[in-house]
């Protein structure tokens, strides 16, 4: 993994056990190792490819005059966290605390505490879809878009499947599942399928229409959720053969909802007329 390292931040802080620092204050001094894969920036040469060191600065800043904290210890790790929180795509960060004006009663120079802390990862299912165009090479293009900002773990075959709902004499829907890791947050992960649907030029003005492409956000870990953006599990994967079929041909262990994938795909009304490709 490549490294973004920023030493020597500083600013005025007001933590310690003693009374007098809570309320005096002194001098902090943050080093901070980011663990990130840059090469994207290196080869777009746009600073929205990488982690902004000067926001990561003012975001150490924010946490040294934030508080005020009793250790150290609890400092070094609010920078961490929020690190962390603010970018996704730091996998790993260490940071070291340096407090020269320690209240300590003999000479020294310096005391400092270090960490590393990791970003939590995540494990997603998504369904991709599409009948319009040329939607084996949308598929493909889109899981290669979707690697570029998480890890794919797994990718099913191919299925051709017939539409289910939507306007009639649509053509038949090409349809695959993949399983990814990620720190992004499940609303992260949304709008980053939103933004590949987008790029594919992707409308909603009829429900269930003809597609360039659907991403389709099913499970987030064990997490159940709902809200006005996002369901989870998603609420009709459990019925949808061209969501159950490839999904159990790529993992056939996999559980949904406390039932095996392959005995709900076997199921659903729509899987017997599923090709695999």
């Amino acid at each position: 993994m490549d490294r973004i390292s920023i030493y020597g931040i500083s600013a005025t802080g007001y933590h310690g056990v003693f009374e007098h620092e809570k309320r005096d204050g002194q001098t902090f001094i943050i080093d901070v190792v980011l663990h990130v894969d840059i090469s994207r920036a290196a080869a777009s040469d746009n600073v929205l490819d990488t982690v902004h060191y000067g926001e990561v600065s003012e975001l150490v800043v924010e946490q040294i005059t934030a508080g005020p904290w009793d250790l150290i210890e609890k400092l070094g790790s609010e920078i961490a966290e929020a690190i962390l929180a603010g970018y996704p795509s730091v996998a790993t960060v260490d940071v070291v605390v340096h407090k020269p004006q320690a209240p300590i009663p003999v000479p020294f120079t310096d005391v400092t505490i270090s960490l590393t802390r990791h970003q939590k990862q995540h494990t997603a299912v998504i369904a991709l879809g599409a009948n319009l165009g040329n939607p084996q090479a949308t598929l493909a293009a889109a899981v290669a878009e979707l690697g570029r900002e998480v890890q794919v773990l797994k990718v099913s075959p191919l299925a051709i499947t017939k539409p289910v709902g939507g306007p009639p004499d649509q053509p038949d829907y090409t349809n695959q599942v993949v399983e990814v890791r990620t720190a992004l947050g499940p609303h992260q992960l949304l709008d980053l399928c939103q933004k590949i649907e987008a790029a594919h030029h992707r409308t909603r003005e009829v429900r269930w229409e003809a597609r360039t492409l659907d991403l389709d956000l099913i499970t987030y870990d064990h997490l159940v959720l709902e809200d006005e953006r996002l369901t989870l599990p998603h609420p009709r994967a459990a019925i949808r053969g061209f969501v159950l079929a490839p999904w159990s041909w790529m993992d056939p262990d996999a559980v949904l909802n406390g039932q095996l994938v392959s005995r709900l795909a076997a199921d659903a009304a729509d899987t017997a007329d599923i090709i695999r490709l």
